[in-house]
Order: C-alpha cells, then sequence, then structure tokens
C-alpha cells in the first residue's frame, strides 16, 4: 500500500489553545504535543498491530520517521489519512464527491449531517474538504463510547476529534454538556477551525434522519447572547450523506431483531468494532455529500421572542427538511420503496436490471446475520426500510406523493 497516504464556567473567550485550558481532556491535541502523543501510539502493541495490517512490509521505523515530520493535526491528516482514504474508495466505492457550491472556502462551518458511518462520514468529510481546497477541515465529535481503548483516544485526537462524553450522572453530564459547547464555540470563533457533529447521538438505523434538539440545545449552552445568536455564531450547515449501498444494512437489521426479541438489548464493544470495521472496509457504491446553505439567515428570520422549546423544534425541522431535500437518490432507494409497498409507482426510476441486482445484492447480506433464529421477513422488511426512507423524506420535503 502507499505509504504517502497521506471549568465549563470558563468562557470560550477566556480559553486559551495551551495546557491549563478547561478544554485539555476533550480536546484534539496541540501541535507540540504530538511528538510525546506520537512516541506513546508508536509504543502500543495494539496500534503497531493495525500499521502492519494497513502498511504490510512496511518498517515501523519508516513509519515513526514519517509522523515525527507532522507540524500539525492537519499535516498528519494529509500525509497519513488523505492517501488512506484515497486508496479506500479505490476499493470500497464507485465514487465519492461533494457539491459545496453555496459554502465559501475561507470561512469556518458546524457542518451537522445525518449520521450513516461511525468513522467514514466525517473522515470523507475531511477529504473532500481537502479536495475542494477548504483552508482546514474539520475538528470532529466523537462520542466516548467508542474510545475505551487509549490508543484509539490518542488516535482520535491526533486526528482533529474532540470528545462527547456521555457515560456520566445527570449532574455531570449537564457540566459535560456545557464544556463541549463552550469548547464548539472557541473552535469555531477563535481557532478558527470547521466542525463535525452529527444530527444526533448515534446513527438512524432505518435511515430516517431526523435532528435531535437536544443537540442544538446543547450548542446554544456556550456563546453569548441569545439563543439565536449562540447557534448563529457556529454558522450551521445542513450535510447530507448518500451512500448507495450501505454495508453495515445486514448488522443493523439484525440488532433490530434484537432489540425485538431480548430485553434491554444493548450492543456490546465488540459489536462496535465489528461496525467499524465492516463500514470502513466494505462496498458502498457511489458516494454522495451535498452541503445546504448555512442556516444564518434562517435563523435571524426566526422570532427572536419563540419559546426555547419550539425555537429548537423549528430549526431542527428545518435542518431536517434541508438534509432531505439535498440527498443525493439511487435506484435501490426507489426499488425498495416500491417493494415496501408492493407498488411500481417509481418504476421510471430503476431499470428491470437494477431491481434484480437489488434484490440478489438484499440476498446476500441477509445471508450474512448469524442471528440463531433469523426471522426473515422481519429482517427483509427492515433493510428494505433501510434503503426506501431517504427516498420517503425526500419526496415527502418536495411535496410528491409516494
Amino acid at each position: 500500500m502507499n505509504t504517502d497516504f497521506q471549568d465549563p464556567n470558563v468562557s470560550s473567550s477566556q480559553a486559551g489553545a495551551g495546557g491549563g485550558s478547561p478544554f485539555d481532556d476533550i480536546r484534539p491535541f496541540n501541535p507540540e504535543e504530538l511528538p510525546e502523543v506520537f512516541d506513546r501510539l508508536l509504543a502500543d502493541r495494539q496500534f503497531l498491530a493495525v500499521l502492519s495490517y494497513i502498511y504490510p512490509g512496511v518498517p515501523v521505523e519508516a513509519i515513526a520517521a514519517k509522523m515525527h515530520t507532522c507540524t500539525d493535526n492537519l499535516d498528519f491528516q494529509k500525509k497519513f489519512c488523505y492517501g488512506f482514504l484515497v486508496e479506500l474508495l479505490a476499493k470500497a466505492s464507485t465514487g465519492c464527491d461533494m457539491n459545496a457550491e453555496v459554502l465559501d472556502a475561507s470561512r469556518r462551518y458546524t457542518f451537522v449531517s445525518n449520521h450513516r458511518d461511525i468513522v467514514l462520514d466525517s473522515a470523507l468529510l475531511d477529504k473532500l474538504l481537502i479536495d475542494a481546497e477548504f483552508e482546514t477541515t474539520c475538528e470532529i465529535a466523537i462520542g466516548d463510547n467508542l474510545l475505551s481503548l487509549p490508543w484509539v483516544k490518542d488516535l482520535v485526537r491526533v486526528n482533529k476529534s474532540f470528545i462527547v462524553e456521555r457515560s456520566l450522572p445527570p449532574r455531570q453530564l449537564l457540566l459535560a454538556s456545557k464544556k463541549l459547547s463552550e469548547y464548539m464555540h472557541y473552535a469555531v470563533g477563535e481557532k478558527h477551525e470547521n466542525i463535525w457533529i452529527a444530527q444526533r447521538e448515534g446513527r438512524a438505523k432505518d435511515s430516517d434522519d431526523r435532528t435531535q434538539p437536544a443537540i442544538l440545545k446543547m450548542m446554544a449552552m456556550g456563546g453569548e447572547g441569545s439563543v439565536i445568536d449562540r447557534l448563529a455564531a457556529l454558522h450551521i450547515v445542513p450535510l447530507a450523506i448518500s451512500y448507495e449501498f450501505d454495508p453495515c444494512d445486514y448488522l443493523k437489521a439484525q440488532e433490530f431483531q434484537q432489540k425485538r426479541d431480548i430485553d434491554g438489548f444493548k450492543k456490546s464493544k465488540e459489536d462496535d468494532v465489528v461496525s467499524m470495521r465492516t463500514g470502513i472496509m466494505g462496498y458502498k457504491g457511489r458516494i454522495h455529500y451535498h452541503c445546504a446553505p448555512c442556516i444564518d439567515d434562517y435563523l435571524r428570520s426566526l422570532d427572536p421572542d419563540m419559546p426555547k422549546g419550539e425555537l429548537f423544534d423549528a430549526v431542527a425541522a428545518h435542518i431536517d427538511s434541508e438534509i432531505h431535500r439535498h440527498y443525493r437518490l439511487y435506484p435501490n432507494n426507489f426499488i425498495a420503496l416500491d417493494l415496501l409497498n408492493g407498488s411500481r409507482d417509481h418504476a421510471d426510476r430503476y431499470t428491470a436490471e437494477e431491481e434484480k441486482a437489488f434484490e440478489q445484492y438484499l440476498m446476500a447480506q441477509m445471508q450474512k446475520i448469524t442471528l440463531p433464529n433469523p426471522d426473515q421477513p422481519y429482517l427483509r422488511e427492515r433493510m428494505l426500510t433501510m434503503y426506501a426512507n431517504p427516498a420517503k423524506n425526500q419526496l415527502r420535503v418536495l411535496n410528491v406523493e409516494f
């Protein structure tokens, strides 16, 4: 493989980038911290095993030397992550592009997107921003539930990630949310970084993408002024992510049945690892990212006296509408919708060959399910729903009958 792959009471205006800021335990590593972190990673056996898998035959000493040439996190992304993603896309997709024509590449934004893949949603956005000649990539919000291994936590913070603390009692969680919001405002307003955050906690397993108002409430905990002022200061951009195929579709269907049949079922950490690996390495077909207009003007059009609950609901609905409107739909989406409805209402959107190929794809994916008692009709319905929901939501926004 090609080795050139490349305290919540403190306001954001008081917090600095150096040591001693209230954000030190959640922020990405600063450039001066990277050499020590690189050494720590290179001393970890699991990390070395990952390197040997990604770069078979490449001496660790060569990788270490290249890591130590990285001057900052963006440099690391360009020297290591970019090329890896180029090669991955060549194997696991038939193309990946982004429409960002409504944005100014010199400005900073908070990208709020639907969430399809645990790792790749934000990673591909970074690559696409580089391709579009944006001045920098994104700082990435990542849940601490995915960071149980110390070397993984180190690596994501090298890769411009900041940590969303979730496993806390209610009062501590409130304080952590305040700190997270303050950090986001600091990152956009003072560090001049972009941010990526999913529109909800966790992926929408059925692809019925909805923004959780709680995410917006968290964003408005930091900054200054009214709620509208605080949201506008983050320059939110709804981002629609469309994968032709979801390599985790059968895993999501399997989880639906487990939750249906097993009281209190929860995925294990091993399940998360399998989902991450499958999502990264599995075939995705065509991939499209579409940036809707920044919502600053929309926010300024709202009644400033609107009750907060109504305001957050309205903003969430607007983001949803923009994401749904800007999906790129594929034949699979319309085939699934027609199969679910037992109709041919959208047969003009696909060919008989495409319908046959999708049916064969579904059968092959369902054969990967390892449940001892697979409910085949239910699993098929769940998988069809995953592919149909983006079409249903876009048609609803466009006021088209379906």
